[in-house]
């Protein structure tokens, strides 16, 4: 961001309005100047009821003295002086601008703030952000009326902080996050343990572990550093002993009652995310004033989503905000209430700059717009009608899914999509359609219905969509995948009867494509899917009769003004002012020992290094995620994931360095992880631990 320092804004004090400014760089979509002058509070410290200080960014016109305004809350731990900070100051001061106080909190015990951080999603967390609320709601500059916003982990505690209902909450806009954290996030999917649980724990043993700014807290700097290296441990020892949908998870997840919340919910995703599942559940469940967006990106913001088309969110957001604080019509409700992007046909590739496609909506979700379309897996493929035949065996390599991407993506150059998976495609059952007359939209979450006998008590079944090109080339459109122990709950697991028929069914995360004329649909069904899930104790077999599965397509009608649709490009407020001293790069490398059998997927991300030149601050990072397995043995699996963060300010120079590792046996998971912590280069402080941790009919 260009900082001008006058008078009346000392240095680091953004002052973004002035008359003789540009307007809006509509090449960058960069804009210097808004209707209302904005200056900066930085560092503002909220105390709570404990007495524990929260440290906050704020955010505000220069005239609330005159004329008060609606403040909007963000309280996440990704240290708002050093962190967040790139996307904070392109948002929060447009936003500012145009009439609101944004507020940006470092939740209790991460970057400025004090006391320790001990878990997502804690009761702590969520009465922190009740008091916020409160204190936000009682400033002079404040016209009482409070929203809450964020990304992820600000999404996930924008529900979860509504439910709780605190009086100056009117409105939410949630993003990326998800209203059920057993279903979707990063710990477990379909019942199965994700390697991302490790990932994750390995990032916050890194973060909770990183010291305070000394700008901003002083000589204290220090003390606070030692008692949150002191209180560190790995989260997973936690995440990985609630192997199934217990009161753990159901804490926090607003699914639990969606009657708890009563205000107005904004939810978006991008279907490259992890998290767009629960869009549309949030549509059907919340009851009071509730609105959807599903654009292509991935974990990010809409304003500066990839793949793109990137649109001029911040816009949207202001009109949600105007219309639920302030009260102003501003058409808002009046649009379709569920607006989702469609995929054109495309091939694969491990990372997009933009997907093609086109924007529809549908004035409700559930839609009567979407029928339901059965297609029976008969042996010669995919039929609207059952064909019998001779028994299909699936019994896929546990190096099956290696090709398959990443557990969402993280967008950029970063190579974390899936690519052509023809290979994969022969390591499963498959079950192609005749070649396509005509084109063929789905909006929705695909299903399969599969009846099976297992050889084993504990296994995988794993079904993908795909498109398939007349060459063979096969996209991945969406997948889903069920440990079979859960087939009948989440929460009270059993085991497979050996040898008898059961029939499951595997929802697919809900999608947005079309299938072009010429191409065809190809369902793969394999009991595999390493590295994403990590696999069951033994090699399963599965039988399957022809003729009586079926696959189950949500497919949606055209309507006539579709595509009509279009968002202005991208606006937002002017970068950090940044010297790049290390430049950032990526890799994903597999690499096979023909001698043992054993496959390794390295990922490597390199963040660079950069001095943040208006506060005199270096930040570095970087992590390397391991996989290996070997061919035919499940307890072969390993996960060994690390992480480096750094940060230079004042006289702190300080870098924490993280690694996890997981293992298992036919009976327990082995968790192995290690801290450690530098000043100046020199080691300062070092802890590792372990715990073997039973498994869980996983």
């Amino acid at each position: 961001m260009n900082v001008m320092t006058t008078p009346d804004s000392p240095a680091g004090q953004p002052r973004l309005a002035d008359d003789d400014r540009p307007g809006p760089d509509t090449a960058s979509g960069i804009v210097h100047t808004f209707p209302r002058a904005v200056r900066t509070l930085d560092p503002v410290f909220i105390t709570m009821p404990d007495g524990v200080r929260l440290a906050a960014t704020i955010w505000l016109p220069e005239d609330t003295g005159e004329s008060p305004v609606p403040a909007i809350l963000e309280m996440i731990p990704y240290r708002r002086r050093d962190g967040t900070v790139f996307r904070d100051v392109n948002m929060h001061p447009y936003v500012a601008g145009h009439g609101f106080a944004c507020c940006r909190v470092d939740i209790r015990g991460s970057g400025d703030s004090e006391g320790i951080l001990t878990d997502e999603y804690t009761r702590q967390e969520q009465e922190d952000a009740c008091a916020v609320i409160a204190w936000l709601a009682e400033q002079p500059w404040c016209t009482g009326t409070v929203g809450m916003t964020g990304i992820s982990w600000g999404g996930f505690n924008s529900l979860q902080v509504a439910a709780r209902r605190p009086p100056a909450l009117k409105a939410v806009l949630a993003m990326c996050c998800s209203d059920d954290r057993y279903a979707d996030d990063v710990h477990y999917f379909g019942g199965n343990l994700l390697t991302e649980d490790g990932m994750w724990s390995s990032y916050i043993l890194a973060l909770s572990t990183m010291p305070p700014d000394p700008q901003i807290v002083g000589e204290k700097w220090r003390d606070m550093w030692q008692a949150r290296l002191e209180a560190s441990t790995c989260w997973s020892d936690t995440w990985m002993r609630h192997q199934r949908r217990d009161g753990y998870w159901k804490f926090g997840s607003v699914c639990e009652d969606f009657s708890d919340i009563d205000i107005p919910v904004y939810a978006v995703s991008g279907w490259d995310d992890t998290y767009f599942n629960s869009v549309p559940r949030l549509m059907e469940g919340l009851k009071g004033p509730r609105k959807a967006l599903i654009g292509p990106w991935t974990h990010s913001f809409p304003f500066s989503g990839d793949p793109g088309p990137a649109i001029h969110f911040l816009k949207e957001a202001i009109r949600w905000w105007r219309h639920w604080l302030e009260g102003v019509d501003t058409g808002v409700m009046a649009e379709p209430a569920y607006t989702a992007y469609i995929k054109d046909p495309h091939r694969p590739a491990h990372f997009y700059a933009d997907h093609p496609g086109h924007w529809v909506q549908e004035p409700a979700w559930p839609s009567a717009n979407i029928t339901r379309k059965a297609l029976y897996l008969n042996d010669h493929g995919l039929a609207g009608k059952p064909a019998h035949g001779a028994a299909m065996r699936l019994s896929s390599p546990v190096t099956a899914g290696r090709d398959c991407g990443r557990f969402g993506g993280y967008g950029g150059m970063v190579p974390d999509m899936a690519g052509d998976l023809r290979r994969e495609d022969g390591l499963g059952l498959c079950f192609d359609t005749d070649v396509l007359d005509r084109d063929l939209v789905l909006l929705g979450a695909p299903s399969a219905e599969v009846t099976l006998r297992s050889d084993v008590a504990q296994a995988t079944l794993t079904a993908r969509l795909c498109e398939v090109w007349p060459d063979g080339t096969s996209t991945l459109v969406t997948w889903g995948t069920l440990n079979l122990s859960q087939r009948g709950s989440r929460e009270f697991p059993e085991s497979l009867p050996s040898g008898e028929d059961v029939t499951v069914r595997v929802d697919l995360n809900h999608c947005g494509r079309r299938f072009g004329k010429g191409n065809r649909l190809r369902l793969v069904l394999t009991n595999q899917h390493w590295p994403v899930l990590w696999p069951a104790p033994v090699m399963p077999s599965f039988t399957i009769e022809p003729g009586v599965s079926r696959l189950i397509l949500p497919v949606r009608a055209d309507r006539p003004e579709d595509g009509s649709l279009e968002f202005e490009p991208p606006q937002m407020a002017p970068h950090l002012p940044t010297e790049e001293l290390a430049p950032d790069s990526n890799a994903r490398v597999v690499s096979i020992d023909v001698g043992t059998r054993r496959e390794t997927l390295t990922l490597t991300a390199d963040y660079g290094r950069q001095r943040l030149l208006d506060r005199g601050i270096e930040v570095w990072s970087s992590v390397t995620d391991r996989m290996a397995i070997t061919e035919d043995d499940p307890l072969s699996a390993r996960l060994d994931t690390g992480w480096t963060l750094g940060v230079k300010s004042g006289d702190c120079d300080a870098e924490t360095i993280s690694n996890v590792v997981v293992t298992s046996t036919a009976t327990q998971f082995h968790l192995q992880w290690r801290l450690e912590a530098r000043e100046s280069g020199e080691k300062v402080f070092e802890r590792e631990g372990e715990a073997w941790i039973d498994r869980d009919c996983l």
